[in-house]
């Protein structure tokens, strides 16, 4: 049988978009194809939280993502110079943090227990739709899809292709792994090793003016705490032009405890002189004990979402960060995930129809639960960044964070309990 449905790319939103569709329509199983140019388990770049929304989509496919090694958060830290919002769940974690080659390599074995044909080693290089039919070619020949899902990231070859003129917003990013002597969880198992004695930020600079404050914190103590306990993310660099946070989780490294550090600036600001991002990020890291230069830093673009975005062209949609991640924190894999679901209610669709549009694509995204959540994301990334003044973060972050914390709740997290599995989004 043809393999008609085209995938190009074998991350979550790749395959969250295949195993949607074995579930709503699983008479296409036989008709879909994955193209990944790596070999599974490969690496990938990412600081892999997988917030509680990934949770319920991949329990709602029936996977158990307990067994994929993890380390739980029970905490989520939001901070402005070492102090501000802290989000807990009840009798849970606040975030599960993967390593993404290990997620994709489990998710992609779920997806071939399914019958899903992936191809490995196989590097798209050009993606040309036509009125009846699209032509993908690679570097093992050339394919013929009835469709095509884009799911090969912020850079991926699908977009530029299809819409080689459209603007794009990518974040910037950078990326360390460090020791640590944290709580590990693996396949389910939890081994406390508490880190104790970080370095931050103590509360009696709080009657200094604000950049005395930051710069005062460099060599005080936080409270003890459980560090495999708490996954942190400190906006302190945002009144230096730096749109975005500084972050620090727990994770693991073939199930050794480590630290996951990084810096992340969404470029809103773009339009300004962009100050470099290794220099606060090292600040950061030195002030909890670390050197910066003893560990090795990788880069990687994040594109974010905006509705003002293309997502489809005929017979040709896009899916996770080809299609745009979260805005305010780059989050992407639960977003790729949700994803996933919409193109997967699309594709079903535009089979049964004989009509390879996708010209209702954007609509569907932007008004499932997934969709509204990225689009106040964005207002929200916009004002936050925009208003980058320390008064206002300070503000922010400490003293309005009860509203903070209800918005936050109502409005940007919780979308995948309102996605619906196995009706059309119409």
């Amino acid at each position: 049988m043809p393999k008609d449905i085209l995938i190009t790319g074998s991350g979550p939103s790749g395959l969250s978009t295949a195993l949607h569709l074995v579930k709503i329509a699983p008479h296409l199983t036989d008709r879909i194809l994955i193209l990944e140019k790596e070999h599974h388990p490969r690496p990938k770049l990412c600081a892999g939280g997988l917030a509680a929304d990934a949770e319920i989509l991949l329990q709602r496919l029936g996977l158990d993502v307990n067994e994929v090694p993890h380390v739980d958060a029970s905490a989520a830290h939001l901070d402005f110079a070492g102090k501000g919002l802290t989000i807990s769940l009840p009798n849970t974690h606040a975030l599960r943090i993967i390593r993404r080659n290990e997620f994709d390599a489990w998710l992609a074995r779920k997806a071939r227990d399914k019958g899903i044909e992936i191809r490995e080693g196989v590097t798209v290089k050009n993606v040309q739709p036509h009125d009846d039919c699209v032509n993908v070619e690679t570097d093992a020949g050339t394919f013929t899809a009835q469709i095509v899902v884009g799911a090969d990231g912020s850079n991926g070859i699908t977009r530029r292709c299809i819409l080689p003129n459209e603007s794009i917003h990518t974040a910037r990013v950078l990326e360390v792994i460090a020791p640590t002597s944290n709580v590990i969880a693996s396949e389910g198992r939890v081994a406390p090793n508490p880190r104790k004695g970080r370095v931050a930020y103590r509360d009696q600079a709080k009657q200094l003016p604000i950049r005395q404050e930051i710069a005062s914190a460099k060599n005080t103590p936080r409270n003890d705490v459980h560090e495999s306990e708490g996954a942190y993310f400190d906006f302190f660099p945002v009144p230096s032009g730096i749109a975005g946070y500084t972050w620090d989780f727990p994770t693991q490294i073939n199930g050794e405890p480590m630290r996951c550090w990084g810096i992340y600036d969404t470029n809103i600001l773009s339009y300004k002189e962009r100050p470099a991002l290794k220099e606060p990020f090292a600040e950061e890291m030195s002030r909890h004990g670390y050197d910066l230069n003893q560990y090795e830093i990788k880069g990687h673009p994040i594109r974010w979402f905006s509705p003002f975005n293309q997502f489809a062209v005929p017979r040709v949609i896009l899916v996770g960060d080809a299609a745009g991640a979260d805005g305010i924190f780059g989050e992407g894999i639960s977003i790729a995930l949700g994803y996933g679901l919409v193109a997967a209610h699309a594709i079903r669709d535009a089979v049964e129809r004989n009509d390879f549009s996708f010209r209702d694509y954007r609509r569907r995204i932007l008004f499932s639960p997934l969709g509204q959540a990225l689009t106040i994301r964005t207002a929200i990334a916009h004002v936050l960044y925009h208003l980058h003044w320390a008064w206002f973060q300070k503000f922010f972050w400490r003293v309005f964070k009860p509203v903070v914390a209800g918005a936050a709740w109502l409005f940007v997290m919780n979308w995948a309990k309102r996605m619906v599995l196995s009706k059309s989004i119409d």
